[in-house]
């Protein structure tokens, strides 16, 4: 039972890297798919390890749009893209 608890985190360890990147998504298909493959697997981990991570989004409280250009503006008076009073 240890055994096929190891092998299947073995398996898919290019996923359990990858569950924090941008394209986890495609990482998980390509390993869950092609993982059987040595190929695959390692096409997989370089993927893996390669990608960039999601970018993290904080609460700047409220923020003001542009209307000219849609720019996002947290707490500005003047849109800094086009100069616009906001």
């Amino acid at each position: 039972m240890m055994f096929l608890l190891s092998v299947t985190l073995l398996y898919f360890l290019p996923s359990i890297i990858g569950h924090k990147k941008r394209d986890f998504t495609g990482i998980f298909i390509l390993n869950l798919l092609l993982g059987w493959t040595v190929i695959g697997w390692i096409a997989a981990m370089v993927w893996a390890c390669a990608a960039e991570d999601r970018p993290v989004f904080a609460y700047a409280g409220p923020a003001r749009f542009c209307t000219r250009c849609g720019a996002m503006n947290p707490g500005a008076h003047f849109c800094p893209t086009c100069a616009r009073p906001l």
